[in-house]
Order: structure tokens, then C-alpha cells, then sequence
């Protein structure tokens, strides 16, 4: 009897031919392949794009390739394109940007004291560099070096003070050294920045502002002497007592000692896009820990601290920006005592960080509604109390996955920092290019103030965005 041995019909026999090589996998031609010629309907759309792109430059091409930066305004402009181009020709006059680009940065400022704003400005970037960029002292090194750049250049054109150059290269010098041999002594920069920058824009005493910021430390002392059950609401009511009762004597008393200060300069004369980055820097830094709180109250077990979050959240969030705005300028003032001045960009910036906080909360609790069960379970099993779960553990993750929210609400609130031309104050996009055009110079301006202004909008906001994906690459932990 004979036996038969049969080959399972996946079993190859024989042996396959040599093939090609494989095509290579990287390169102009690889990449145009797989993203943008991947497939026939692919293809279509990326000659549909190009099409449209191409139609979009051909026809807006001219009006920027005949553009006048040399004129005095706009019939003078239109005559030099007409005497370069012929007649019917059309171009863009930003000669109103070279004539007039003062004003939208720094709005009505004096212009003998320009190099306040750009001495706070550099100040700016020095306090933000170990906070943001802690851990990576190449990009720390490279933010310090381009500011102090920036400054430099900035007070060149504006023809500042000799001294005043000197003291932002030295100022700058000695923040690149800390940077490189001792980056947590910048954050005494970051501390005291808030009076700095306060006393630089608006002059006058710096005592009064550091008084404010010294209320902190007297309630974080006094919490400290009292039982812990009890600190955080005695911290709380030392500082707002310190601020009503002794902030404004004992800052005349150290101003009669020490008496320094700077021309005073009027709410009144902000403008441009100082007056937006005062707003919206102020906002960011200040919604998003009033965020954090309201989104741990709105999680709260406690009914009342739940439903005044709630009220709080929904109220801000279903009011247009516009309508707090005009609170902060009509109604603010009538719930204050007769007589008490204050000024408006204050009120400006209180309604604009309590709107970004209703936003910024709810941003921040679906970061902590991602977390799973567990991560609370296992601060509990470690016998930590509600802060210390909160600080250690929770809120560190649920930031995290927060951080395109975040940025998000963060660009959108510089954004709307233009609304307050409706307000009667000198935003970048509205307020100033009415002034510009009232003159008769520049009357019938029209697209070259929102093309400049746009620029530096989109180049802040994508630099926001950079370094939140920065941000998110540097925080990920999931293939580690």
C-alpha cells in the first residue's frame, strides 16, 4: 500500500523571481505622493486647490506688486502708481503704514517715553522664559536673544534714549547669563513683573502696585500661623484687608522715604496694539486660575459652591463679550462710591478675564472629565487630602489634555481684545484706522491698516499655536 503526501495549497513549490527594488520612501517626490497625489480624487482636489490658488495670486498679485511705501498720502500714492504703471493701474498705499505705524503700536502714547512699553515689552519675554520654556535652554536662550533684540531695534527706530539702549542690552546680558548658569533666579523677574510693568506704563509712584503685590505675602504669612482647617479663608481676608486698609498709607509713607517715579501717563492715551497686549496678556495670566477654581467648583460636592459655579459659568458664557463690555464703561461705575476713579482699562480687563475664565473652566473640566475613575482612587489610596490630589496628581493630567483648549480660549481672547473700539478706546483694527482716515491725508485708506494689522495678529497667534503643539510633544508620555 502506497502513501501520497499532498502539499497544503498555501505551500509555495518554487521559488518567486528577483523584483524590483522598492521605491524610495523619501523625498519631493514621495511626499508630493502621498499628500497630494495619493489617488485619482486626491489628484483632482490638489489641481482644484492649485487652480483656485493660482486664481487668487493672478488677480491680487498687481495690487501688492504696485504697492507705494515712500508717499505722504494717498493722492500721492495713486500719482506714483499712475506715473509707474499707467493710468487705470491699481496698487496698495502702505506708505500710510511707514508714515503712520507709530500709532498702531503704541497707540497716543508720548513718543519721548516709547521706551517704557518697549522696556516692558523685553521684560515680558525675561519673565515668561522659565515658566514656559523651564526645561529647554536652547529655546530659552533663542526667546531671550530675539527680544532683546526686538527691543534694541524697536528703540532705534523710535529714537529713544542712548541710556535707555544701554539699559535693555545690560538688562538683557544679565538675563542670558541667568538663563545659562541660573534659570530659577529668573523667576524673581517673574514675580515682581506685574509692578514693574504697571510702573512703567503708567508711571507715577511704584510703591502703591508693590503694596498690592505685597498683600499677597502678608496673607500667605498670616495662613501660615493659623490651623489649617482655617488658613486659606484667613489668607484670603488678610490680603483684601491689607489692600483696603494699609496698602495706600504705608506705600505714601515708603514713597516719602524713597521718593521714585516716573512722568505719569493717562489710561486715556493707550492704543494700538499696546493697548491690546496690556488686555489680553492681563486676561490670559489672570483666567486661567480663576479658570482652574470655577471648573473644581463646578465638580464640587458642595451644593452651594456648585450652584453659584454654575450660575456663574452659564451667565458669562451666554452674555456676548460686547455686552460686558459695555458694563465695564456704562454700569460699572454706578455700583462703586461717588467719586472713586477707576480707570477704565481696569474695568476693561476685569470683564474680560471673568468672560475667558467662564470659558476657560469648562475647557479645563473636560480635561478632568477625560481622567479615569481610577487616577482619584488612587490619590485616595495614597491618604491625600483634596488639594494635594488636586495639585499633585489630578489637575497636572487634566491640564495636559486641556492644552489645545487652552491656547485656544487664550488666542481667542486676544482676538476680541478689539472689541473695546466699540468702547471708545484706540483698538489696533477699529479705533486707530478711524484717526488715521480722519485725516485728510489718508482719507479713502482702506484694506493696507487691516493687512498690517492682520499680520501681526495671525504671526502673534501662530506663535501661541506653536508652542502649545510644543507644548503637547514635550508633556506626551504615551510611547515612552
Amino acid at each position: 500500500m502506497s502513501t501520497q503526501t499532498l502539499s497544503p495549497a498555501y505551500v509555495r513549490s518554487d521559488m518567486l523571481p528577483a523584483a524590483a527594488p522598492p521605491h524610495r520612501q523619501e523625498g519631493a517626490i514621495s511626499w508630493l505622493r502621498d499628500n497630494l497625489f495619493s489617488g485619482w480624487f486626491n489628484s483632482l482636489l490638489t489641481l482644484l486647490g492649485l487652480a483656485i490658488i493660482w486664481s487668487l495670486v493672478s488677480h491680487f498679485w498687481p495690487w501688492f506688486a504696485h504697492s507705494v511705501w515712500n508717499a505722504n498720502s494717498l493722492a500721492e500714492c495713486r500719482q506714483i502708481i499712475a506715473e509707474k504703471w499707467g493710468d487705470g493701474a491699481n496698487g496698495a498705499c502702505f506708505a500710510v503704514i511707514r508714515v503712520r505705524w507709530h500709532q498702531y503700536i503704541f497707540g497716543f502714547y508720548p513718543r519721548a517715553e516709547y521706551w517704557r512699553p518697549i522696556l516692558t515689552m523685553g521684560l515680558l519675554f525675561v519673565a515668561i522664559a522659565p515658566v514656559l520654556f523651564s526645561v529647554n535652554a536652547s529655546i530659552r536662550r533663542w526667546v531671550l536673544a530675539g527680544a532683546g533684540l526686538l527691543c534694541m531695534v524697536l528703540l532705534a527706530v523710535t529714537a529713544s534714549p542712548d541710556w535707555s539702549v544701554v539699559l535693555v542690552w545690560l538688562l538683557f546680558a544679565a538675563a542670558l547669563l541667568l538663563a545659562e548658569y541660573a534659570p530659577g533666579r529668573l523667576l524673581i523677574v517673574t514675580v515682581f513683573y506685574p509692578v514693574l510693568a504697571v510702573w512703567l506704563l503708567w508711571g507715577g509712584s511704584p510703591w502703591y502696585p508693590f503694596m498690592l503685590l505685597m498683600g499677597f505675602a502678608v496673607g500667605y504669612g498670616v495662613s501660615a500661623l493659623v490651623p489649617r482647617g482655617m488658613s486659606a479663608a484667613t489668607g484670603i481676608v488678610v490680603t483684601v484687608l491689607w489692600w483696603v486698609f494699609r496698602a495706600a498709607p504705608v506705600a505714601g509713607l515708603v514713597t516719602q522715604i524713597l521718593p521714585l517715579s516716573l512722568p505719569a501717563i493717562q489710561s486715556s492715551v493707550f492704543g494700538g496694539f499696546l493697548l491690546s497686549v496690556v488686555i489680553g496678556v492681563s486676561a490670559i495670566a489672570l483666567s486661567l486660575p480663576l479658570g482652574i477654581l470655577l471648573a473644581l467648583a463646578r465638580q464640587s460636592n458642595m451644593f452651594i459652591i456648585y450652584s453659584l459655579a454654575v450660575v456663574f459659568i452659564e451667565f458669562i458664557r451666554g452674555v456676548p463679550l460686547i455686552t460686558l463690555l459695555f458694563v465695564a464703561l456704562v454700569l460699572l461705575k454706578y455700583f462703586l462710591p461717588p467719586g472713586t476713579n477707576f480707570d477704565l482699562i481696569l474695568r476693561v480687563i476685569i470683564m474680560v478675564t471673568l468672560f475667558a475664565a467662564a470659558y476657560m473652566a469648562e475647557v479645563i473640566r473636560g480635561g478632568l472629565a477625560a481622567l479615569p475613575r481610577g487616577q482619584y482612587e488612587a490619590a485616595d489610596s495614597l491618604g491625600l487630602n483634596y488639594w494635594q490630589a488636586q495639585r499633585l496628581i489630578i489637575l497636572p493630567q487634566a491640564l495636559k489634555i486641556s492644552i489645545p483648549g487652552i491656547v485656544g480660549t487664550f488666542i481667542g481672547v486676544f482676538k476680541d481684545t478689539t472689541l473695546v473700539g466699540l468702547i471708545n478706546l484706540y483698538d489696533p483694527l477699529k479705533g486707530i484706522s478711524d484717526v488715521v482716515r480722519s485725516e485728510f491725508a489718508w482719507k479713502g485708506i482702506y484694506w493696507e491698516p487691516f493687512i498690517f494689522t492682520g499680520t501681526i495678529f495671525f504671526v502673534i497667534c501662530f506663535s501661541m499655536s506653536r508652542y502649545s503643539m510644543y507644548l503637547e510633544r514635550r508633556l506626551s508620555r504615551e510611547h515612552r
